[in-house]
């Protein structure tokens, strides 16, 4: 593995996943009604991409190297660690649960703000392993870092729009939503960098693959408990599943000709 020479487009593709928060409170400010079948199918493909990618290519090179014991043993492991991070966060401020926004009460204004701000602590936390994961598939291999990065950047893009959109009608300042909604996605650069602090001195294609199991477990985690309830939860089913679908055969024909 070359791993010195994937260590810069590991950040990069990091930076451009949590950043892409940034896309979704820009794209707040230009809808007066968030499509929310639209969201229901970015959170389906998301899903898809993640599931697919973690049981096709991430945990079975895994266990070709560090064996069926201790693949097992790292995916399960990120599972708990990720299931421990969400359990610390209140349902009501989880950043994959999308706000509902109503401007006819006075009050509002305050509790509006109050969301849009835990939200973007909420996701803060919540990305930092995603960085983790990011920088960890791109370090083995730049491809695959590629297509996690443009399934979690999918599902970065709604979580911008719940942090921007309530601090933005509680406030009626575009800048703020979109500063907030921007810096909440640094959290996974920020993941990144500890972990690459952490692991560089122990690195090894042993410590590489342990770690490609892990981020499947995480990756598997907030596919089924996040994404795919979430997007279920508007009601748009149909459009759920032709995303996760959709979002399967897009990496299977990513992986046959990348």
């Amino acid at each position: 593995m070359d791993i010195a020479g994937n260590i810069a487009p590991a950040f990069l593709l990091t930076l451009i996943a949590g950043l892409s928060t940034g896309i979704g409170s820009t794209i707040a400010f230009f809808i007066k009604k968030p499509n929310i079948r639209y969201l229901c199918f970015t959170l389906g493909l998301s899903a898809g991409v993640m599931l697919y990618i973690s049981f096709v290519e991430l945990l079975p090179e895994a266990l070709s190297v560090v064996g069926d014991l201790w693949g097992l043993y790292a995916f399960f492991a990120g599972i708990i660690v990720i299931g421990m991070i969400d359990v610390l966060i209140p349902d009501f401020e989880n950043p994959h649960h999308y706000p509902k926004i109503e401007k006819n009460e006075k009050e509002v204004d305050h509790k509006l703000m109050r969301v849009g701000l835990f939200t973007a602590l909420a996701i803060t936390i919540h990305n930092f392993p995603e960085g983790i994961a990011t920088f960890g598939s791109a370090l083995v291999d730049v491809r695959l870092g590629i297509l996690i990065t443009f399934a979690i950047a999918l599902h970065n893009i709604p979580e911008g729009i719940s942090v921007s959109m309530p601090i933005f009608f509680a406030t009626g300042d575009k800048k703020k939503a979109f500063v907030y909604s921007f810096l909440s996605g640094f959290s996974e650069p920020l993941g990144a960098v500890i972990g690459f602090l952490i692991l560089m001195p122990f690195i090894s294609d042993w410590i590489l693959s342990f770690l490609l199991a892990f981020i499947a477990g995480i990756m598997v985690y907030i596919s089924a408990d996040e994404l795919l309830p979430t997007a279920h939860q508007y009601g748009h089913g149909h459009c759920v599943i032709f995303g996760l679908i959709i979002g399967m055969f897009i990496m299977a024909v990513s992986l046959l000709f990348l």
